[in-house]
């Protein structure tokens, strides 16, 4: 009996962990839909992907109701908790991602295929490289429990930071040579402050696939290099 107790605890732990693997997948599909219907000016994926958010809403209640389920049966300790806990906080940063990516969506549709020069949107594709790969190492990082790739993608996060600052100097530059570009470049630095918001989220997961494996939080404080706040000025929230 106590054997088989064990074994349905490991399924059911096994089983929040595929509904996380399932959850990113939905994820990483949605911010790569997201930056396409962008570069494209594709209003009818972008009408996809805000429909698609809703699936990747209701997989984090189901994750949220089983691992409540786990905890009032089996009342876990140590490492069984942790995966639990890791489980929930997972997919909140998971499911911020799909809002983030719709966020994306509905900027392209408000464009409403209004493209300016392609060298605008340059930038933004490939700050989503960055941001996608980071969320797919990441993932993996949990998949495997290995600190040390969350780690490295913890250390990353500069890189983006870095990028979107740069980039929205490039944006403001744009705006600034020709008025023509502004409502464009005004939507394009709304939708690289959320794929930047993705990038932080990849962090979060980072650190907590890092307290699952280790036992341990991450006493550092994580050092932010986006500065743009300082260069839009003093009123800038």
């Amino acid at each position: 009996m106590a054997d088989h107790t064990v074994t349905s605890f490991d399924q059911e732990l096994k089983g929040l962990t595929t509904k996380i693997a399932e959850m990113g997948g939905l994820a990483e599909g949605l911010v790569g839909d997201a930056v396409t219907a962008l570069t494209r000016m594709d209003t009818e994926l972008a009408h996809k992907v805000m429909l698609t958010d809703a699936r990747l809403d209701r997989l984090q209640q189901e994750i949220e109701e089983r691992a409540i389920l786990v905890i009032a049966r089996r009342q876990p300790m140590a490492l069984d908790l942790r995966e639990i806990m890791a489980s929930l906080r997972i997919s909140n940063d998971l499911e911020r991602v799909g809002d983030l990516a719709k966020n994306i969506a509905k900027r392209v549709t408000a464009m409403q295929g209004n493209f300016a020069a392609k060298k605008l949107v340059i930038g933004v594709e490939h700050l989503s490289e960055i941001a996608m790969e980071q969320l797919k190492d990441v993932l993996d990082a949990f998949a495997l429990r290995d600190d040390s790739a969350a780690l490295q993608v913890r250390k990353r996060d500069d890189e983006i930071d870095a990028l979107y600052t740069s980039l929205f100097r490039e944006l403001l530059t744009y705006m600034m040579e020709d008025p023509r570009n502004i409502t464009f470049c005004t939507h394009l630095l709304f939708c690289a402050k959320n794929i930047e918001r993705i990038g932080d989220h990849a962090t979060n997961i980072a650190e907590t696939v890092y307290f699952v494996v280790t036992g341990e939080q991450l006493t550092t404080e994580r050092h932010k290099s986006d500065d743009t706040s300082t260069l839009a000025g003093p009123d800038a929230k």
